[in-house]
C-alpha cells in the first residue's frame, strides 16, 4: 500500500526540506515513472543537463537511490517520488531494467549478509585487507591536509572571508573521500566560523590547530600509548564496534545520576547526548544514540532521574563514552553531590591533558547563582568566581528555578561556556 503523506514528509527533517520535496512532486519535473509492488522509478530533471535516475525499494527495510550528489538520504527527489505515490499519481508498471539491477544487487547482499562468511578464516583476512586498505587511503588523506594547512599559514586566513570558505570545504570533501570522517567534520566546523563575529579568524585557527594536532599524532601513532592511539583513531573517524565494547570494554556497575541529554539534528543523522555521572564512582560516562531523519532516539534513559546499570567504556585515553550492559527503571534522582567551580575545572583540565581533543566535558556545580555581567550570564559563587553560560541558549527557565538562590547545577562544558541540563532546588531535579 502506498504511504500516507504524514508518512512521507516524517523522513525530512524540517519544514524547508519538505516545501523543497513538494516542489520536487510536480509532474512536470518526471519522466518515466512508475510503480511496482516491490519498488518506484522515475527520472527528475534538475539543475543537470541529464535528469536524476530515482528509484526507492519499498520492502522493508525501505531503501533510496538517486544520481543526484546530494549528500543528504533520502534526498529530495526521492521524497518527492515517494509524495507522488502517496497521492496516487504513479502508474503500474514493469519495472525497468536499470531499477532491477539495482534490486537484484540489494537482494544478492542481503543473502551474502544471512549466510554469513563460508570460512571465517578468509572472513578475517578479507577484513584485515579492507583495514590495511583504508590506513593507506587516510595516511595519504593525512599527508595531503597537512600540505593543505601549511598553505593556509603560509597566505593567512584573511581570504577565507571572500572565498566563503569553500576551499575548507573542498579540502573537508577530500577527506570524505580518505574514509577520514572526523577530519572532514572538523574541517567543516572550521568553516563555519569564517566570518561569524569580529573574532573569527581566532575561531578558525583554534579549529584548524587542533586538526594539525591531529595529524601530528597520526605520524607518529607507532609511538603513542595504547590507549592515546585508541582516541586519535576516533578523530580520525574509525569507528569501533559497540558490539566489541559490549563484549570486552572496560566495565563498571554503579548507580547513575542522569544529568541531561543534548539532541543536535543534522541533514542526515541525530544524535543525542546523554550525561551520567556514577554516585560512588564519580565517573563521568556519555551515551551516545543515533537516528536518521524521521525516526525517534533512544529516551531509555530520562534526565533526573538515576538508574543502577552496568556501563562499558569505549576504549581511549579519557574512557568517557560508554554503552549501556543492562540497567533498571529509572528513579526520580536527589540531588548528586556538587563541586566548586575550581574543582570542577581541575577535573576537566586532567582530562584535556590526557585527551587535548576533549571538547565536553560534564560539570556538576554546587551553590552557584545565576548572574548577568558584562552582557552575558554565568554560574557565580559566594566568593565572586564565576564560569560562563552558553551563549545562544535560553537560560530563562534557570533564571526561573533560582529566583535569585544558590542551585546545584549539572551542565555540559565545553569552549563556549557551560550549557546547563539540569538543576536541583531543595532536592527536587528540574530538567532545563
Amino acid at each position: 500500500m502506498a504511504w500516507s503523506e504524514e508518512r512521507v514528509l516524517a523522513l525530512v527533517p524540517d519544514a524547508a526540506a519538505a516545501k523543497a520535496a513538494r516542489t520536487q512532486a510536480a509532474a512536470a519535473r518526471w519522466t518515466g515513472a512508475g510503480a511496482a509492488p516491490v519498488a518506484l522509478w522515475g527520472y527528475c530533471q534538475g539543475s543537470a543537463a541529464m535528469p536524476y535516475q530515482v528509484c526507492v525499494d519499498v520492502a522493508e527495510p525501505v531503501a533510496f537511490r538517486c544520481t543526484c550528489p546530494s549528500r543528504r538520504i533520502p534526498c529530495k527527489h526521492v521524497v518527492g517520488l515517494l509524495l507522488r505515490w502517496s497521492a496516487g499519481s504513479l502508474p503500474e508498471a514493469p519495472v525497468p531494467d536499470w531499477v532491477g539491477v539495482w534490486l537484484a544487487e540489494r537482494a544478492s547482499r542481503a543473502v551474502a549478509r544471512a549466510s554469513g562468511p563460508a570460512d571465517p578464516v578468509e572472513a578475517a583476512k578479507a577484513a584485515a585487507k579492507r583495514q590495511e586498505r583504508r590506513a593507506e587511503r587516510v595516511a595519504g588523506g593525512v599527508a595531503e591536509l597537512g600540505e593543505w594547512l601549511a598553505d593556509q599559514v603560509r597566505h593567512g586566513l584573511a581570504g577565507l572571508a571572500h572565498s566563503a570558505a569553500e576551499p575548507m570545504r573542498s579540502a573537508a570533501a577530500r577527506m570524505v573521500d580518505a574514509q577520514a570522517p572526523g577530519l572532514a567534520s572538523a574541517l567543516q566546523r572550521a568553516a563555519a566560523q569564517v566570518g561569524r563575529g569580529r573574532d573569527w579568524p581566532g575561531a578558525v585557527l583554534s579549529e584548524l590547530a587542533q586538526v594539525h594536532l591531529l595529524l601530528a599524532a597520526h605520524a607518529r601513532l607507532s609511538t603513542l600509548p595504547g590507549p592515546l592511539v585508541e582516541t586519535v583513531r576516533s578523530q580520525l573517524g574509525f569507528t569501533v564496534d559497540t558490539a566489541d565494547v559490549l563484549a570486552s570494554g572496560s566495565r563498571l556497575t554503579d548507580r547513575w545520576s542522569v544529568l541531561g541529554r543534548v539532541d543536535v539534528v543534522g541533514d542526515y543523522l541525530t544524535t543525542r547526548r546523554t550525561w551520567l555521572r556514577g554516585w560512588d564512582s564519580g565517573r563521568p560516562a556519555l551515551v551516545l544514540a543515533f537516528a536518521p531523519p524521521g525516526r525517534s532516539l533512544d529516551g531509555s534513559l530520562l534526565p533526573g532521574t538515576s538508574v543502577s546499570a552496568a556501563l562499558a567504556y569505549y576504549p581511549g585515553a579519557v574512557p568517557l563514552r560508554a554503552a549501556v550492559v543492562s540497567s533498571d527503571l529509572g528513579l526520580s534522582s536527589p540531588c548528586p553531590p556538587g563541586e566548586s567551580i575550581e574543582v570542577a575545572l581541575a577535573g576537566y583540565a586532567a582530562a584535556l591533558a590526557a585527551d587535548p581533543w576533549c571538547a565536553r566535558w560534564p560539570l556538576v556545580l554546587a551553590g552557584v547563582t545565576p548572574a548577568s555581567a558584562r552582557g552575558g550570564w554565568f554560574l557565580a559563587e559566594d566568593d565572586g568566581t564565576a564560569l560562563p553560560l552558553r551563549a545562544g541558549v535560553d537560560h530563562r527557565p534557570l533564571l526561573a528555578v533560582s529566583a535569585g538562590r544558590p542551585l546545584t547545577v549539572a551542565g555540559e562544558w565545553s569552549a563556549g561556556g557551560l550549557r546547563p541540563l539540569s538543576c536541583w532546588d531543595d532536592g527536587r531535579a528540574v530538567v532545563l
